[in-house]
């Protein structure tokens, strides 16, 4: 079975592994009922939604589930996401509310147990988010909120007014992806790997007691592709594979188990559609890398060590 982790020191539990749900839709309804049933089963009851996957389809296949399931929604909890707009970002307190209403009226649910706000909006108004947010949490349709993609300086700006705890920050993390843990490597350094490009999100969620989701946990670049199995990168997929057979899971799982490994407790957010991919993945809650092995995939991956 999936672990479960505590959210800021206790406020909320949540499965260390979520799945993300932006290609429901691609699914029949039997085959998302399927899967969704599996998640449950092997202990994954996080899943993430956005206002903009799938144009809202795929809010309205996992709607139809849950209608179709009577008590389902009682053993799992719903991440929305909004403020991505056709070519622009909307933070305004008229459109977050509306996206949170249109949302629990695809997902046939009444309320949403987190809710994100997807990129950031530079022309956000904090005192707009923090109106939203407190119609929303007074209504009864969001019980906690976060956000997604953001820096630590633009947190502490939407904290100046907002008065719910941020719990959450969706960001792009993999095993090919990782500038947020290369910075911190690389300090007193002039090279590419000291850059720091996110404001130390890291090290800022771990102090404010954020929990990264990872997304895109098994693609390179920015939805370049996946990096298992591609013979781009043979050298990271020769250590995973090895690792992979010495612990009898697939490469999925370790990939995701890199992950988890990290102590800031992270929750990745799967993407597959794929149930038996799913339930591999899964199997990464059972494993613990040793730090020898998180470190050789981590310069397998054709990073250096200072």
């Amino acid at each position: 079975m999936v672990k479960r982790i505590n959210v800021a020191n206790g406020t909320l539990e949540v499965s260390e592994i979520s799945l993300g749900c932006m290609r429901i839709a691609d699914l029949s309804p039997k085959e998302a009922e399927v899967h969704i049933h599996s998640a449950l089963e092997v202990g994954i009851d996080f899943f993430d939604h956005a206002d903009i996957y799938a144009g809202g389809k795929a809010e309205e296949v996992f709607g139809d589930v849950l209608a179709a399931n009577p008590g389902m929604r009682d053993r799992l909890m719903i991440q929305a996401k909004c403020g991505i707009r056709n070519g622009f970002f909307d933070f305004s307190k008229e459109h977050i509310v509306t996206s949170v209403e249109n949302s629990l009226k695809r997902l046939q649910t009444d309320y949403v147990d987190v809710l994100l706000l997807h990129r950031p909006d530079t022309l956000m108004e904090p005192e707009e988010v923090a109106e939203a947010f407190d119609n929303l949490e007074r209504r009864g349709l969001v019980k906690h909120f976060g956000v997604s993609n953001q820096n630590p300086l633009q947190i502490e700006l939407l904290k100046k007014n907002v008065k719910q705890p941020l719990l959450f920050n969706q960001l792009q993390l993999s095993i090919m992806v990782t500038g947020m843990i290369d910075a911190g490597f690389n300090v007193n350094m002039t090279n590419a790997g000291s850059v720091v490009h996110d404001g130390g999100i890291l090290e800022y969620s771990r102090l404010h007691d954020m929990t990264i989701q990872p997304w895109s946990p098994f693609q390179y670049g920015f939805f370049e592709g996946v990096f298992l199995g591609n013979e781009k990168f043979p050298k990271v997929n020769e250590v995973i594979n090895r690792l992979a057979a010495e612990k009898e899971v697939t490469d999925t799982a370790i990939a995701t188990a890199w992950l988890l490994r990290h102590p800031a407790k992270m929750q990745p957010i799967v993407g597959t559609t794929n149930t038996a991919r799913l339930l591999d993945i899964a199997k990464a809650s059972r494993i613990t890398l040793s730090r020898e092995e998180w470190y050789e995939i981590y310069r397998a991956a054709g990073n250096v060590l200072p």
